[in-house]
């Protein structure tokens, strides 16, 4: 029986992807690792941050859409992105970091059970840098470019939170069809994991009635999970689809395979493959650095980046 080894990536929308690019290499010190464009709307930028090599669990996504409004706040909507910090002590760096460019944050306090810092982009995209020690992220690649030092920083994404009007629906989906287990519980949350005890697979579900969110800048899309293959995405494709949801099929992004389905509450889930990965059309030493295409848009290059308002 195959199972899930955690998340692959998160995919969000951004305004404006110059000051996008800043906020996520400048402030958080991550590692631009995939400039491309959105593969069913090539006039879109679609920028991937991660680790060195952009490993799964590691990949924060975005789509720029210039005329995006704002996000109009509610339930049935993925509302929270956890970060992993290897340590208390790298809270209070990020305390620091984090001030000097301006940025409002809270105290540091428990988020989920664990020590947090919780902090909005520029955006207003809500996320928390988790302190967790006794975390090996075995998939997280040092980048020696980042401003930020080794010892701080940040090693993928962990706890995701996820708000919708019926708990029960969500706990269902992601433990009859993909074995996440429930860690803690109350009567309006939920902390389920894909391995035991560990971050990077934690949905942290919140039940909460009233209006739905209405996306815009700063609000997410949709969360990605990992799986190893194609043979065992066909796999996840049967039983979704035998859990009565519509399954999109296998679809080739280029840099993995994956599909797309819709839980009982609205929320996108996006089931991924771990390779080929970033690499296929890049090197080491310049990942991210240029404007890459799969290779049935290569032929379109011309055209797609007429379009384009130059990044840096």
């Amino acid at each position: 029986m195959y199972t899930i080894p955690g998340h692959h990536h998160i995919s969000m929308i951004t305004k404006n992807a110059k000051s996008n690019n800043h906020y996520y290499r400048e402030v958080l010190g991550l590692r631009r690792v995939k400039l491309t464009v959105n593969q069913d709307d090539t006039s879109m930028y679609h920028l991937f941050y991660g680790d060195k090599t952009g490993s799964p669990g590691t990949e924060l996504s975005f789509f720029e859409i210039p005329l995006v409004g704002r996000t109009h706040r509610g339930t049935n909507a993925i509302t929270k992105i956890g970060l992993i910090v290897p340590s208390e002590e790298s809270l209070v760096y990020w305390q620091q970091r984090l001030t000097s460019f301006g940025v409002e944050q809270s105290e540091i306090t428990m988020y989920a059970g664990r020590p947090a810092l919780l902090f909005e982009d520029s955006e207003g995209l809500r996320m928390a840098l988790i302190a967790s020690p006794n975390t090996k992220v075995a998939h997280w690649e040092t980048y020696e470019g980042s401003p930020v030092p080794t010892e701080h920083q940040i090693q993928g994404m962990g706890t995701v939170e996820i708000t919708v009007k019926n708990m029960h629906k969500l706990k269902a989906t992601l433990s009859e069809i993909f074995g996440y287990s429930v860690a803690t519980e109350t009567a309006t949350t939920t902390l389920m994991q894909s391995i035991d005890n560990e971050l990077f697979g934690e949905i942290y579900i919140i039940e909460q009635d009233g209006i739905s969110e209405k996306p815009g800048r700063g609000s997410i899309h949709h969360l990605a999970i990992r799986v190893k293959n194609e043979e065992e995405l066909i796999y996840w494709n049967e039983q979704v689809k035998k859990r009565g949801f519509m399954s999109s099929g296998i679809v080739d992004r280029f840099y993995f395979k994956s599909l797309y389905f819709r839980e009982s509450n609205g929320i996108l889930f996006e089931i991924a493959t771990d390779g080929p990965g970033f690499l296929i059309d890049g090197n080491i030493e310049t990942l991210g650095e240029q404007l890459d295409l799969p290779d049935f848009l290569e032929p379109k290059r011309a055209e797609i980046t007429a379009k384009l308002k130059p990044i840096e």
